[in-house]
């Protein structure tokens, strides 16, 4: 897969292998980026883990599935979101109340679309995870 985005491809690739049942993804797309939103899952018990791996190729992250995803994916275009704003998109991109994240892209860092809720911060909406 050597697609434009390579958080979309990682994400789907989750999604593909949560529906399957297995257990770990090892994938060669690594940025900052993609670590910080897999860090940021992790926080809220989506994934259990990840790990990077260095070979002679480059460096690779080894995922670990524990099956609490029913789907993730990235938010394109990466709609901009005030302090105020964040509940039209829960509603466009999550399921439910008080149920999934949005990865929100702040001045701050990246967090979770709650913290930056409590924070009283706007940003950029980067991913989804339910």
């Amino acid at each position: 897969m050597a697609l434009n985005d390579p958080l979309s491809n990682v994400l789907s690739q989750i999604n593909a292998y949560e529906k399957v049942g297995r257990k770990d993804i090892v994938t060669r797309n690594n940025s900052k980026t993609i670590k910080k939103v897999l860090s940021i899952m992790q926080e809220h018990k989506f994934i259990g883990g990840y790990e990077e791996l260095k070979d002679s190729k480059g460096d690779s992250l080894k995922i670990n599935l524990i099956g609490n995803i029913n789907k993730a994916g990235v938010v394109k275009p990466r709609f901009s979101v005030k302090k105020d704003t964040y509940e039209k998109f829960e509603k466009r991109f999550l399921p439910a109340k008080d149920f999934g994240i949005l990865v929100v892209s702040t001045s701050q860092g990246m967090m979770s679309h709650d913290e930056a809720k409590k924070k009283g911060i706007g940003g950029r909406l980067v991913s989804y995870c339910y």
